[in-house]
Protein backbone atom coordinates (compact mmCIF):
# COMPACT_ATOMS: atom_id res chain seq x y z
CA UNK A 1 0.00 0.00 0.00
CA UNK A 2 1.43 3.42 -1.07
CA UNK A 3 1.69 6.00 1.66
CA UNK A 4 2.11 9.71 0.86
CA UNK A 5 4.94 11.27 2.75
CA UNK A 6 6.20 14.84 2.81
CA UNK A 7 9.91 15.41 2.58
CA UNK A 8 11.47 18.72 3.54
CA UNK A 9 14.51 19.27 1.33
CA UNK A 10 15.16 22.99 0.87
CA UNK A 11 18.04 24.01 -1.41
CA UNK A 12 20.92 25.88 0.14
CA UNK A 13 20.20 29.02 -1.88
CA UNK A 14 16.60 29.00 -0.65
CA UNK A 15 17.67 28.77 2.99
CA UNK A 16 20.23 31.54 2.57
CA UNK A 17 17.63 33.69 0.82
CA UNK A 18 15.17 33.21 3.68
CA UNK A 19 17.81 34.12 6.25
CA UNK A 20 18.82 37.28 4.38
CA UNK A 21 15.34 38.50 3.41
CA UNK A 22 13.77 37.48 6.70
CA UNK A 23 16.56 39.22 8.58
CA UNK A 24 16.01 42.40 6.59
CA UNK A 25 12.26 42.34 7.28
CA UNK A 26 12.69 41.70 11.00
CA UNK A 27 15.37 44.39 11.30
CA UNK A 28 13.12 46.88 9.53
CA UNK A 29 10.23 45.98 11.82
CA UNK A 30 12.36 46.45 14.93
CA UNK A 31 13.65 49.76 13.57
CA UNK A 32 10.09 50.99 13.05
CA UNK A 33 9.21 49.97 16.62
CA UNK A 34 12.21 51.94 17.87
CA UNK A 35 11.12 54.97 15.88
CA UNK A 36 7.63 54.68 17.33
CA UNK A 37 9.07 54.83 20.83
CA UNK A 38 11.19 57.87 19.92
CA UNK A 39 8.13 59.66 18.55
CA UNK A 40 6.17 58.88 21.72
CA UNK A 41 8.95 60.47 23.75
CA UNK A 42 8.95 63.57 21.51
CA UNK A 43 5.18 63.90 21.80
CA UNK A 44 5.46 63.64 25.58
CA UNK A 45 8.18 66.31 25.57
CA UNK A 46 6.03 68.58 23.42
CA UNK A 47 3.03 68.21 25.74
CA UNK A 48 5.12 68.72 28.88
CA UNK A 49 7.04 71.75 27.60
CA UNK A 50 4.38 74.31 28.62
CA UNK A 51 4.64 73.27 32.26
CA UNK A 52 8.43 73.58 32.40
CA UNK A 53 10.39 76.65 33.40
CA UNK A 54 11.61 78.50 30.31
CA UNK A 55 15.38 78.70 29.85
CA UNK A 56 16.91 82.12 29.27
CA UNK A 57 20.17 81.07 27.63
CA UNK A 58 20.12 79.76 24.05
CA UNK A 59 22.03 76.54 23.35
CA UNK A 60 24.52 75.65 20.66
CA UNK A 61 23.60 73.74 17.50
CA UNK A 62 25.57 70.74 18.74
CA UNK A 63 23.27 70.11 21.71
CA UNK A 64 20.02 71.50 20.28
CA UNK A 65 18.50 68.01 19.83
CA UNK A 66 18.72 67.49 23.59
CA UNK A 67 16.50 70.56 24.09
CA UNK A 68 13.87 69.84 21.46
CA UNK A 69 10.54 71.46 22.46
CA UNK A 70 12.12 73.06 25.52
CA UNK A 71 10.72 76.57 26.07
CA UNK A 72 13.11 79.50 25.94
CA UNK A 73 12.66 83.12 26.97
CA UNK A 74 14.90 85.38 24.88
CA UNK A 75 15.45 89.14 24.82
CA UNK A 76 16.51 90.73 21.54
CA UNK A 77 15.54 92.82 18.55
CA UNK A 78 13.82 91.63 15.39
CA UNK A 79 15.65 92.15 12.11
CA UNK A 80 12.56 92.98 10.08
CA UNK A 81 14.67 93.78 7.02
CA UNK A 82 15.81 90.16 6.56
CA UNK A 83 12.73 87.99 6.97
CA UNK A 84 12.18 84.59 5.35
CA UNK A 85 8.97 83.14 3.98
CA UNK A 86 9.23 79.35 4.13
CA UNK A 87 7.44 78.39 0.97
CA UNK A 88 4.86 75.67 0.24
CA UNK A 89 3.75 75.16 3.83
CA UNK A 90 0.28 73.57 3.83
CA UNK A 91 -2.26 74.05 6.62
CA UNK A 92 -5.74 72.54 6.41
CA UNK A 93 -5.40 72.13 2.68
CA UNK A 94 -4.25 75.71 2.04
CA UNK A 95 -0.82 76.68 0.77
CA UNK A 96 1.03 79.39 2.65
CA UNK A 97 4.24 80.39 4.38
CA UNK A 98 5.90 80.14 7.75
CA UNK A 99 7.29 83.54 8.68
CA UNK A 100 10.83 83.31 10.05
CA UNK A 101 12.18 86.51 11.59
CA UNK A 102 15.75 86.74 12.92
CA UNK A 103 15.90 87.90 16.53
CA UNK A 104 19.28 89.50 17.14
CA UNK A 105 20.79 88.43 20.44
CA UNK A 106 24.27 89.89 20.62
CA UNK A 107 26.39 88.78 17.66
CA UNK A 108 24.11 85.92 16.67
CA UNK A 109 20.43 85.52 15.87
CA UNK A 110 17.77 82.90 16.50
CA UNK A 111 15.06 82.40 13.92
CA UNK A 112 11.64 83.02 15.44
CA UNK A 113 8.82 81.25 13.63
CA UNK A 114 6.01 83.78 13.98
CA UNK A 115 3.47 81.41 12.52
CA UNK A 116 1.69 80.48 9.31
CA UNK A 117 0.12 82.90 6.88
CA UNK A 118 -1.80 82.04 3.69
CA UNK A 119 -0.30 82.73 0.28
CA UNK A 120 -1.99 84.96 -2.26
CA UNK A 121 -3.06 83.13 -5.45
CA UNK A 122 -0.93 85.71 -7.25
CA UNK A 123 2.57 84.70 -6.23
CA UNK A 124 3.81 88.21 -6.93
CA UNK A 125 1.80 89.52 -3.96
CA UNK A 126 3.72 88.79 -0.79
CA UNK A 127 2.02 88.97 2.63
CA UNK A 128 2.50 91.93 4.96
CA UNK A 129 4.87 90.75 7.68
CA UNK A 130 6.67 93.93 8.76
CA UNK A 131 7.73 94.23 12.38
CA UNK A 132 9.65 96.90 14.31
CA UNK A 133 13.09 96.49 15.89
CA UNK A 134 12.13 97.45 19.44
CA UNK A 135 13.77 95.51 22.25
CA UNK A 136 11.39 92.69 23.16
CA UNK A 137 11.10 89.42 25.03
CA UNK A 138 10.10 86.36 23.00
CA UNK A 139 9.11 82.95 24.34
CA UNK A 140 8.84 79.80 22.28
CA UNK A 141 9.70 76.14 21.87
CA UNK A 142 12.97 75.05 20.29
CA UNK A 143 12.39 73.00 17.15
CA UNK A 144 14.50 71.91 14.16
CA UNK A 145 14.14 73.91 10.99
CA UNK A 146 11.61 72.28 8.64
CA UNK A 147 13.13 69.65 6.37
CA UNK A 148 11.65 68.00 3.28
CA UNK A 149 10.70 64.32 3.32
CA UNK A 150 12.71 63.92 0.11
CA UNK A 151 15.77 66.06 -0.51
CA UNK A 152 15.06 68.49 -3.34
CA UNK A 153 17.44 70.81 -5.13
CA UNK A 154 16.28 74.28 -4.17
CA UNK A 155 16.59 77.12 -6.67
CA UNK A 156 19.53 79.44 -6.14
CA UNK A 157 18.46 82.80 -4.72
CA UNK A 158 20.74 85.68 -5.80
CA UNK A 159 22.26 87.66 -2.96
CA UNK A 160 20.81 90.87 -4.38
CA UNK A 161 17.22 89.56 -4.25
CA UNK A 162 14.71 91.67 -2.33
CA UNK A 163 13.37 90.86 1.12
CA UNK A 164 11.38 89.12 2.44
CA UNK A 165 12.63 86.10 0.51
CA UNK A 166 10.67 83.00 -0.36
CA UNK A 167 12.89 80.04 0.43
CA UNK A 168 12.30 76.31 0.31
CA UNK A 169 13.81 74.44 3.29
CA UNK A 170 16.94 76.59 3.73
CA UNK A 171 19.80 75.42 5.91
CA UNK A 172 21.44 77.57 8.56
CA UNK A 173 24.55 77.83 6.39
CA UNK A 174 22.46 79.19 3.49
CA UNK A 175 20.74 81.67 5.77
CA UNK A 176 24.05 82.81 7.24
CA UNK A 177 25.25 83.58 3.73
CA UNK A 178 22.08 85.38 2.66
CA UNK A 179 21.42 87.37 5.83
CA UNK A 180 25.04 88.27 6.44
CA UNK A 181 25.45 87.14 10.05
CA UNK A 182 25.29 83.88 12.03
CA UNK A 183 21.99 82.24 12.92
CA UNK A 184 21.39 79.13 14.98
CA UNK A 185 20.48 75.95 13.11
CA UNK A 186 17.06 75.77 14.74
CA UNK A 187 13.95 77.88 15.26
CA UNK A 188 11.78 79.01 18.12
CA UNK A 189 8.08 78.27 17.66
CA UNK A 190 6.67 81.49 19.10
CA UNK A 191 4.16 81.08 21.92
CA UNK A 192 0.52 82.07 21.45
CA UNK A 193 0.63 84.95 23.94
CA UNK A 194 3.43 86.77 22.08
CA UNK A 195 2.48 89.72 19.91
CA UNK A 196 3.15 90.21 16.18
CA UNK A 197 2.44 86.61 15.32
CA UNK A 198 0.26 84.71 12.87
CA UNK A 199 -1.45 81.30 13.02
CA UNK A 200 0.40 79.30 15.68
CA UNK A 201 -1.55 76.16 16.57
CA UNK A 202 1.73 74.31 16.83
CA UNK A 203 1.81 70.54 16.62
CA UNK A 204 4.73 68.15 16.07
CA UNK A 205 5.32 67.67 12.36
CA UNK A 206 6.53 64.12 12.03
CA UNK A 207 5.17 60.64 11.41
CA UNK A 208 2.97 59.45 14.26
CA UNK A 209 3.97 56.52 16.52
CA UNK A 210 0.87 54.65 15.33
CA UNK A 211 2.02 54.82 11.72
CA UNK A 212 5.47 53.54 12.64
CA UNK A 213 3.84 50.63 14.47
CA UNK A 214 1.66 49.91 11.43
CA UNK A 215 4.79 49.73 9.28
CA UNK A 216 6.49 47.42 11.77
CA UNK A 217 3.50 45.04 11.63
CA UNK A 218 3.76 45.00 7.85
CA UNK A 219 7.45 44.13 7.98
CA UNK A 220 6.89 41.33 10.49
CA UNK A 221 3.96 40.01 8.44
CA UNK A 222 6.18 39.95 5.36
CA UNK A 223 8.84 37.97 7.25
CA UNK A 224 6.17 35.47 8.37
CA UNK A 225 4.85 35.17 4.81
CA UNK A 226 8.35 34.44 3.50
CA UNK A 227 8.70 31.68 6.10
CA UNK A 228 5.38 30.08 5.10
CA UNK A 229 6.30 30.21 1.40
CA UNK A 230 9.69 28.67 2.19
CA UNK A 231 8.10 25.80 4.11
CA UNK A 232 5.40 25.09 1.53
CA UNK A 233 7.62 25.29 -1.55
CA UNK A 234 10.31 23.07 -0.07
CA UNK A 235 7.95 20.37 1.23
CA UNK A 236 7.48 17.66 -1.39
CA UNK A 237 4.99 14.82 -1.37
CA UNK A 238 6.41 11.40 -2.26
CA UNK A 239 4.94 7.92 -2.43
CA UNK A 240 6.31 5.22 -0.19
CA UNK A 241 5.58 1.48 -0.16
CA UNK A 242 4.45 -0.23 3.01
CA UNK A 243 4.16 -4.07 3.10
CA UNK A 244 1.54 -5.89 5.13
CA UNK A 245 1.79 -9.55 6.00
Amino acid sequence: MAVARRKFRPPLWGTLGLIVMGGICISAGLWQMGRAEQKRELLAAFEASDSKVALRQLVSDQVADDFRYQRFLVVGRYDGAHQILLDNMVRDGRVGYYVLTPLRVGDVAVLVNRGWIPADPDRANLPKISVDDNLRQISGKLSPLPRPGVALEAPVVPRESSWPRRLLFPTAAELNDQIGYAVFDYQLLMDQDNQNGFLRNWRPEFMSPEKHLAYSVQWFALAFTLLIIYLVVNSRTSDGNQSHG
